[in-house]
């Protein structure tokens, strides 16, 4: 068992009166060594040997004074000898020395002056002998006490994570697989992290390893079983003839190594990964970071990307603060005056319980345990401040037992299980530290509840009782519902039974409709991260409408959209919101907006927290097929079906004219998204009024009728084949017969403004876009300005990141000004006549060009928020503070529109 950092203070100021006033000998260096490892409770000769022989770069040999492999190098000189020489001798060593037993750290001494230098951190720590005592901490790697220092993208982190994948491979190959694979590689990560965190004695299973198993790994299969055996016995039941050096490891039971598994097989080289693997220190490693790239490393198309998969301390954090820690730490501050009061919060932490239902490898649960227990031990120190405590097991009332989880997959769930327990002795060594005992939880009695089960079908109430829960938390699976599988549409149609049009929902609405009704008339709170298509296009008024008018939800605070990414090789951006949400309704509701959605938000308190995560009504955006107000409508464009046989690029049409003159007033400009956008020219055959007489003197024109007919036929869709019959049409024809406004039906999230244009009925438009038939200069310029483009971002459906425009949801639901003036309307056509100017006026720029933030010309930005200024005008006198102010303004004037029994609504 590891010494208390009080007792290895006592021994380190003993050990420096013993030799700071006596003159030593050279001949005295290996006492004075084994006197140094002894201030840490370590007998020298387990671990470090002397004068270990190594070749150098020159091919010389020399000796290192004291060396412990994978951890510390010594060079020791006589009194007043030059350090930093004694330091560039001991990196020479390094060139005869294997990778793996490269040291972390070197130190370099004259019996007088000490000098350590962190090869890791890039530190270097020099102070007199006399000192010592009071730099102790600075060691704390040799009684296996370790900084805790997390990086989210720490290369130990993925350098663990990718030898675990290399063991992960070779024992695949050699035929152990499966669950016996999954549960060996859980029980060798624990081991890792006891090695270097103090539940084992420092290195003890990394020496293991190296001195009591051939370098063949012949017996290593078979020695690390007895291994696990050894973990699961107690001490008092284990055989009397056992190896001294098994018999020093804990009794750890936790049931983590009860299951007997079959006997591994080992070679050479698997054994060096597993060295490798001990040579790294895990005491470095986050839990909570490392689970997540553990897992992946069961999958080789995952570990390419490794690191991409798990979730940021950061963003969990940006959960669980205003979920429950932000007010935790409020109660603190107010109570930690008072004794009794103080009591009383420290027993209300200890009672908490939280559930994760769909945990993966625990990472919200883990941060979680962390935070509570870092906030317990502030509780503890104003309960005892310095005082000795009898027993730290005493004065603690938080452990992992009231923290719960679901997981589909198996490996990750046994992960979830063991990362909360590395976490739990991590934090008990915190509280060691600041109380001066060791404490470590051995053996495990108490273990976190995971279930391996699918959380969407299994009854949460099995798992643990809703009148004992407190918060509900995590990531559900985001999948889109043209991605689930078809077990996961399974699972949708069980769960969303009776609800009408739930076919578009994403998977992870499930979890939201599942925790709704487990929470009824309780004072649970929960908050999931999810896609934000869940708050945006159709599926917001499917989803939220039930879970509020149903089971009464309110949303309590809301991240709006944002980032969510890290720094891993190849990491795809995912737009996520957070929702925080309750049975019950509060005065504390709170949106975090983001005015940069990869950077920081700012809070905003508010009244009421809406569908769309807006401070507005509650209002449901649903589909409408025609629009709210009197304005022209929108439709989709014509939809060809041809096998791209109706449509000519301009050599295809200069070509088809050459050899078919006839076919020349048949063929018509094609515009679709991508030709209007990017100042492309394309063409189609429009046939709808030509004669079989002239269409049989075109023979190429006849030639392409034949391949749109062979193609209809050849579809399984019944409606195309139906078509067929009709191989000079488009299979959906909405072509305007005015001059009309385009509007691409997808657009880049990063232009302010969609582009939109006007167009005579002689250019047919492709269903990538949609049209508004007969539309005047003021309707192009309210649906050109930034009033139009706040109600787009919210209503709005996604592709990733970009906007889907829909003449249903977005357009017909738009709520028009109410009763502008004449004037205001006018101003509103000059001004947007203006626009259409300035566009004109860089004929070689497409509009893609124009309307790019980084190259957009100042006349247009100008034109555009002079627009902006006469479409505000046309809603109220007075000027929107940002974008917040529009949209809840929109969605108040929408409500209005909306009740019923109201009169005459908004003509264009």
């Amino acid at each position: 068992m590891a010494l208390s950092w009080n007792e290895i203070k006592d021994r380190a100021l003993k050990f420096t009166n013993e030799w700071k006033d006596e003159s030593r000998e050279r001949a005295e260096k290996d006492t004075f060594w084994n006197d140094f490892f002894n201030v840490f409770g370590i007998t020298r000769r387990r671990l470090a040997t002397f004068e270990e022989p190594v070749k150098k770069l020159n091919n010389n040999f020399g000796f290192i004074d004291l060396f412990w492999k994978g951890t510390l190098l010594v060079e020791h000189k006589s009194k007043g000898r030059d350090l930093d020489a004694a330091f560039e001798q001991a990196t020479d060593y390094f060139h005869g020395i294997k990778e793996h037993e490269l040291p972390k750290y070197i130190l370099v001494s004259d019996f007088e002056r000490f000098k350590l230098y962190d090869l890791e951190e890039n530190e270097t720590h020099e102070f007199p002998l006399t000192e010592f005592h009071k730099n102790i901490k600075l060691f704390g790697f040799i009684a296996g006490y370790q900084k805790k220092s997390f990086k989210e993208e720490d290369p130990v982190n993925i350098k663990a994570a990718e030898l675990m994948g290399k063991l992960h491979d070779k024992l695949e190959e050699s035929g152990y697989e499966g669950h016996p694979l999954e549960v060996f590689l859980v029980r060798l990560l624990f081991a890792l992290f006891a090695d270097d965190t103090g539940i084992f004695e420092k290195d003890t299973f990394k020496e293991f390893i190296d001195v009591k198993t051939h370098e063949d790994g012949s017996d290593l299969g078979a020695l690390l079983a007895q291994f696990f055996q050894t973990l699961n016995t107690p001490r008092e039941k284990r055989s009397k003839n056992l190896d001294e050096h098994l018999n020093s490891f804990p009794y750890v039971n936790g049931k983590l190594f009860e299951e007997p598994l079959p006997i591994t097989s080992f070679n050479s080289r698997m054994r060096e990964i597993l060295l490798e693997c001990s040579s790294l220190n895990w005491g470095k490693i986050s839990p909570a970071i490392f689970g997540s790239m553990f897992q992946s490393v069961m999958d080789p198309q995952e570990r390419r990307n490794l690191g991409a998969h798990y979730t940021s301390e950061k963003n969990i954090l940006k959960l669980i603060k205003p979920l429950f820690l932000d007010g935790l730490w409020e109660e603190f501050h107010k109570v930690k005056g008072n004794s009794k009061k103080l009591n009383e919060f420290h027993h209300h932490l200890g009672s908490l319980k939280f559930l994760d239902p769909a945990c993966g490898c625990g990472n919200f649960l883990i941060i979680t345990y962390r935070e509570l227990r870092l906030l317990e031990l502030e509780v503890l120190k104003k309960l005892y401040g310095t005082q000795q405590v009898t027993g730290i097991d005493q004065i603690l009332h938080l452990n992992v037992d009231n923290f719960y989880g679901i997981e589909y997959d198996e490996f990750p769930a046994r992960i979830a299980e063991v990362a909360m327990w590395l976490m739990d002795h991590q934090m008990n060594l915190l509280v060691s530290e600041t109380f001066g005992q060791y404490y470590a939880r051995l053996p495990l009695r108490k273990g976190a509840t995971i279930l391996n089960s699918n959380a969407v079908r299994v009854d949460w109430e099995t798992v643990v009782p809703k009148t004992e829960l407190s918060f509900i938390l995590g990531n559900p699976p985001f999948y889109g519902y043209s991605l689930q599988t078809k077990e996961q549409k399974e699972d949708m149609k069980l769960v969303f039974a009776g609800f009408k049009g739930a076919g578009v929902l994403d998977y992870v609405t499930s979890w939201y409709l599942k925790a709704a009704k487990y929470i009824q008339n309780t004072p649970i709170k929960a908050a999931f991260v999810s896609t934000n298509s869940i708050v945006q296009g159709e599926q917001t008024a499917i989803l939220w409408n039930s879970l509020f008018n149903t089971f009464n939800i309110q949303i309590h605070f809301a991240h709006q959209t944002f980032r969510w990414t890290n720094e891993a090789r190849g990491n795809a951006a995912v737009y996520c919101v957070i929702v925080g949400f309750a049975n019950f309704d509060t005065n504390d509701k709170y949106i975090y907006e983001y005015e940069d959605i990869k950077g920081e938000p700012h809070e905003i308190k508010a009244k009421n927290i809406n569908a769309y995560l807006v401070d507005a009504p509650n209002v449901f955006i649903d589909k409408r097929t025609k629009p709210l107000c009197d304005v022209s409508p929108m439709v989709k464009g014509s939809q060809p079906t041809d096998g791209g046989n109706l449509l000519l690029d301009e050599e295809e049409k200069d070509e088809l004219i050459a050899k078919n003159p006839l076919s020349e007033k048949y063929i018509k400009p094609f515009i679709s998204a991508h030709e209007f956008l990017h100042n492309k020219k394309r063409y189609c055959l429009w046939l709808t009024d030509i004669s079989a007489h002239e269409l049989r003197s075109m023979p190429l024109v006849l030639e392409r009728i034949s391949k749109v007919k062979e193609m209809r036929l050849a579809s399984s869709k019944a409606s195309t084949k139906k078509w067929a019959d009709f191989p000079t049409l488009f299979t959906e024809n909405r072509q305007p017969k005015n001059s009309f406004i385009l509007v691409p039906r997808h657009s880049s999230e990063n232009r302010r403004y969609i582009p939109m244009g006007f167009f005579s009925s002689e250019n047919i438009i492709g269903d990538s876009c949609s049209a508004i038939d007969k539309a005047s200069l003021y309707e192009f310029g309210i649906l050109t300005s930034i009033m139009h483009m706040a109600w787009v971002k919210y209503t709005c459906g996604r592709i990733k990141s970009d906007f889907r425009y829909s003449n249903t949801i977005v357009y017909n639901n738009y709520p028009w000004p109410k009763g502008p003036s004449e004037k205001n309307k006018k101003s509103v056509e000059e001004k947007a006549q203006k626009v259409l100017a300035v566009r004109a006026s860089f004929p070689e720029s497409s509009l893609a060009d124009l309307y790019d933030p980084l190259t957009m010309p100042p006349a247009l930005v100008k034109a555009h928020q002079a627009l902006d200024k006469a479409v505000d005008l046309c809603y109220r006198p007075q000027p929107f503070p940002n974008e917040t102010g529009r949209i809840e303004f929109l969605f108040s004037l929408y409500n209005e529109y909306t009740m019923p029994l109201l009169g005459k609504l908004p003509k264009a």
